[in-house]
């Protein structure tokens, strides 16, 4: 009987260990599948957030052109230039979630032929537990509008007239994601950022 006993002790010993070598394992498998979402989780957000602030930029550059409808295309549409702002929100926002911009190319508007951004970080921490993750943002436009004709003949100038110029403002029909905003700057009523973008991670 104690022989019996002898000889189950190793596989005992045996049986052991393996558990507790799957035990490590499927540890060291959640630890990386950790780092990995907690990567992914901060390139989402710092993505988001550059695509956010371009659309904040958006708004304000359309802003200051609103009583000219002849440029409103270039900010509508997401095509005018947002400079570094957007970038370093990403930047901010990785720092927020442990992770930094990883690359030449860490933030940059997309090459997909949409408005946005990819943005690619690195978590921070142990070498051993840092993870890389890329994701992308892009900025849907929302509105269309009926600009005003355009006069029939140039107004005359002051020196031509007696008086000034009538120069009335345009008043323009929008419609953003199906909804009317008439922009008469005798009446301002403006839609947010959030009213003229539509801001979404790309699928």
């Amino acid at each position: 009987m104690r022989r019996d006993e002898g000889q189950a002790f190793p596989v005992y010993i045996a049986v052991i260990a393996g558990l507790l070598f799957l035990a490590f394992a499927y540890f060291l498998v959640g630890q990386a599948a950790l780092t990995r979402n907690s990567a992914q989780t901060a390139a989402d957000a710092a993505a988001l957030a550059a695509a956010q602030d371009a659309r904040e930029q958006l708004r304000d550059g359309w802003i200051g052109v609103i009583l000219d409808p002849g440029q409103w295309n270039r900010f509508l549409q997401g095509g005018a230039d947002t400079g570094d702002s957007p970038c370093q929100q990403a930047e901010e926002f990785a720092a927020r979630n442990k992770a930094t911009l990883a690359g030449s190319d860490a933030c940059a508007p997309l090459s997909t032929g949409e408005h946005g951004f990819k943005v690619t970080v690195s978590t921070t921490g142990r070498e051993s537990r840092h993870a890389t993750a890329s994701a992308e943002a892009v900025i849907e436009p929302l509105c269309s509008f009926a600009a005003p004709d355009p006069p029939e003949s140039p107004p005359p100038s002051p020196d031509e007239g007696e008086g000034e110029p009538d120069g009335e403002d345009p008043v323009v029909d929008l419609v953003c994601d199906g909804e009317q905003w008439v922009i008469d700057p005798e009446s301002p009523r403006l839609p947010s950022a959030a009213d003229l973008f539509r801001v979404r991670l790309s699928d």
